[in-house]
C-alpha cells in the first residue's frame, strides 16, 4: 500500500513539475512581442535607424527605423523557423536514444541561448540569431520529453497531453514578465542569468522524476521510474526492459503475469509492446509477432498529408499574427505597449484553454467506444474518430480569429487575443494528441518532428508576408489577412479526410470481424491502403 502511494505521489509530482518546466521555459521565444520593447530600449540594431545621406531626416527615420523592425521580424522567424524544423531530428534522437540524453541535449542548448542573450549587447546584436534558434530547439525538445507523461494517467491522456501544449502556449508570458521588471530597473542581463541557473531545475527532474528511454502506453503493471530503484538502474528502464536478476523461477512467474496481463488488456496492449521496440525477449520468443506499420507507410497516408496542411496553414497564421504583432498596433494606438501588454497576458491563458481540447478528445472518445463496443469496433478507430470533432473545431476558431485581426478597431482587437490564445492552445495539443492517437507510437517523436519541421519550411513565408504588408501594402495587413481566411479553408479537409478514414475502416472491419489480419491485430487497419 505505502509503495502504491509512494508511487502515485512521484506521478503527480512528475506532472506538476513538468507542466512548471514548460509553462516557465519551453516556449517563451512566442513572447517576442514583449522582449522586442526590451531590446529597442537597449538599442539592438539601432545603427540600421541612422540617417542616409541625400534624404531628409523624417523619411531616413522611417526608412531606417522600418530596417530595424525587419531585422527584428527576421530573428523571430529564424527562431520560430528552428523551433518546428529541428523538432525531426531531435524527435528521432528522442526515439532512438530515450529521455535521457534527449533531455540532457535540451538543457544544452537552452542554457547556451540564454546565456547568449544575457551577454549580448547593441554591439552585439547579432547573437540574437543563435541565441533565439538555441533557445527554441531547447524548449521543443523540453516539450517533446514532457508529453509522455500523460501516458501514466491512462483515460486522461489527451487531457494532459494538451495542458502540456497549453502550458508551452502560456510560457511566452515570461517575456512579458521580463519587460515588466525591466520597466522597474531589473537588468536583462541578469534576468537571463537566473534562468541559465534554472537549469539545475531540469538536471534535477531528468535525473529523478522522469524515465531512461520512454514511458509505455497502455502502461504495465509495476511500472517505475527514475532513480528510486534498490537495485542498480534498474529503475532507469521501461517495464519491458526490467529484469532485475532474480531465480529463474521468479522470472518464470514475471512471464506468465505479463502474457496474463496481454490477455486481459487486449490487442491494444500487445501492439504497444511490439512498436516499444523494447519488448521483453524471453516472452516473444516462442511467439508470432503481430506486423507492424513502418515509418515511411505513416508519412505517405493521406492522413499524415492533411493533417500536415491543417497544422503549416493555421501555423503560419498564428507565426505571421505575432511576428506584425507591433507594427499593427501602432497603424491603430500611439500607446501600442499596453495593448502589448493584454496581448501578452492572454498568453498566460493558454494552460487554462489548452485542457478543453483535451476534455473534447477524452468525453468525445469515451463516447464512440462505449457506441463502438456494442458495434464490435476495436478502441483505436474509436479513438481516432474522437479527433474529428476536436480537428473541426480548431479550425473554426483560427478562422475567427483571422476574421477578428482583419478588422481595423481597437476593442475588436482584444477579442482577437482571447481567440488567438485559444485557438493557439488547441492547435498544437490537437496536433500531438492526433500524432499520437492516429500512428502507431513507436513513430510519435518522428512524426511530431517531421510535421513540425516541414510546417516550419511553410512558416518561412510569414518573412516575405511581413515584407508585403510593410512594402506595398504601407502596413496595412488587411489583404494578407482576407487571404489567410480563404486559404484556411484547406484546413477544413483534414478533419473531413479522418471522417472518410474512419467510415472506410469500419466498412473494412466488418467485413474482416473474423479475420486474423495482422493489420487489424496492430490495432491499425488499413492505414497501407490509404496512401
Amino acid at each position: 500500500m505505502d509503495h502504491l502511494s509512494s508511487g502515485k505521489a512521484k506521478r503527480l509530482a512528475t506532472l506538476f513539475s513538468g507542466l512548471a518546466e514548460c509553462m516557465c521555459f519551453a516556449g517563451v521565444i512566442f513572447g517576442w512581442a514583449s522582449l522586442v520593447f526590451v531590446l529597442k530600449d537597449l538599442h539592438y540594431f539601432k545603427d540600421l535607424c541612422v540617417p542616409i545621406a541625400n534624404q531628409t531626416a523624417n523619411s531616413t527615420l522611417n526608412e531606417g527605423c522600418r530596417a530595424q523592425d525587419e531585422q527584428f521580424s527576421l530573428v523571430f522567424t529564424i527562431g520560430s523557423f528552428m523551433n518546428n524544423f529541428m523538432t525531426f531530428p531531435t524527435g528521432y534522437i528522442f526515439d532512438r536514444f530515450g529521455t535521457t540524453i534527449a533531455r540532457l541535449i535540451a538543457i544544452s542548448f537552452y542554457t547556451t541561448g540564454t546565456l547568449l542573450i544575457a551577454f549580448s549587447s547593441e554591439a552585439t546584436a547579432m547573437i540574437l540569431f543563435p541565441a533565439l534558434s538555441f533557445l527554441s530547439v531547447g524548449g521543443i525538445l523540453l516539450i517533446l520529453t514532457n508529453m509522455q507523461v500523460g501516458n501514466l494517467f491512462g483515460k486522461h491522456r489527451s487531457t494532459i497531453i494538451t495542458l502540456y501544449n497549453g502550458a508551452f502556449d502560456s510560457s511566452s508570458a515570461v517575456f512579458l514578465i521580463i519587460k515588466l521588471l525591466y520597466e522597474q530597473g531589473l537588468k536583462l542581463n541578469t534576468m537571463f542569468l537566473f534562468i541559465s541557473a534554472c537549469s539545475a531545475w531540469h538536471l534535477v527532474r531528468t535525473f529523478f522524476l522522469m524515465p531512461r528511454h520512454h514511458i509505455p502506453y497502455p502502461l504495465p503493471p509495476g511500472y517505475t521510474y527514475g532513480v528510486s530503484c534498490q537495485r542498480r538502474s534498474c529503475s532507469y528502464r521501461t517495464y519491458e526492459e526490467q529484469r532485475c536478476p532474480k531465480s529463474s523461477d521468479e522470472d518464470e512467474t514475471h512471464d506468465s503475469d505479463t502474457l496474463h496481463a496481454d490477455s486481459v488488456l487486449g490487442e491494444e496492449h500487445l501492439t504497444t509492446k511490439v512498436i516499444a521496440g523494447k519488448g521483453n525477449p524471453g516472452v516473444a520468443s516462442n511467439s508470432e509477432k503481430p506486423a507492424v506499420i513502418s515509418f515511411w507507410s505513416c508519412v505517405c497516408s493521406k492522413l499524415f498529408f492533411w493533417h500536415l496542411v491543417w497544422l503549416s496553414v493555421m501555423q503560419l497564421r498564428h507565426y505571421l499574427f505575432i511576428g506584425t504583432l507591433n507594427p499593427m498596433l501602432e497603424q491603430l494606438v500611439v500607446l501600442m505597449s499596453n495593448y502589448t501588454n493584454a496581448f501578452a497576458f492572454t498568453q498566460l491563458c493558454g494552460v487554462i484553454c489548452a485542457p478543453w481540447n483535451g476534455l473534447i478528445l477524452d468525453r468525445h472518445k469515451r463516447g464512440q467506444k462505449k457506441e463502438g463496443s456494442s458495434r464490435g469496433v476495436p478502441d483505436s478507430l474509436a479513438d481516432l474518430r474522437s479527433c474529428v470533432l476536436s480537428l473541426a473545431i480548431t479550425v473554426l476558431q483560427c478562422m475567427a480569429f483571422s476574421i477578428c485581426a482583419s478588422i481595423p478597431v481597437l476593442p475588436v482587437q482584444y477579442a482577437t487575443f482571447i481567440l488567438q490564445v485559444l485557438s493557439r492552445s488547441f492547435l498544437y495539443g490537437g496536433n500531438a494528441a492526433f500524432l499520437a492517437v492516429a500512428f502507431p507510437l513507436e513513430h510519435f517523436g518522428k512524426l511530431y518532428g517531421l510535421v513540425m519541421g516541414l510546417s516550419a519550411v511553410v512558416a518561412l513565408l510569414q518573412y516575405p508576408c511581413f515584407t508585403l504588408i510593410k512594402g506595398p501594402l504601407k502596413g496595412d495587413p488587411f489583404y494578407v489577412n482576407i487571404g489567410f481566411i480563404v486559404l484556411m479553408l484547406l484546413a477544413l479537409v483534414s478533419p473531413l479526410m479522418v471522417f472518410w478514414e474512419c467510415q472506410r475502416r469500419q466498412k473494412q472491419q466488418a467485413t474482416l470481424h473474423n479475420s486474423d489480419s495482422p493489420a487489424l491485430i496492430a490495432g491499425k487497419p488499413g492505414l497501407e491502403s490509404s496512401i
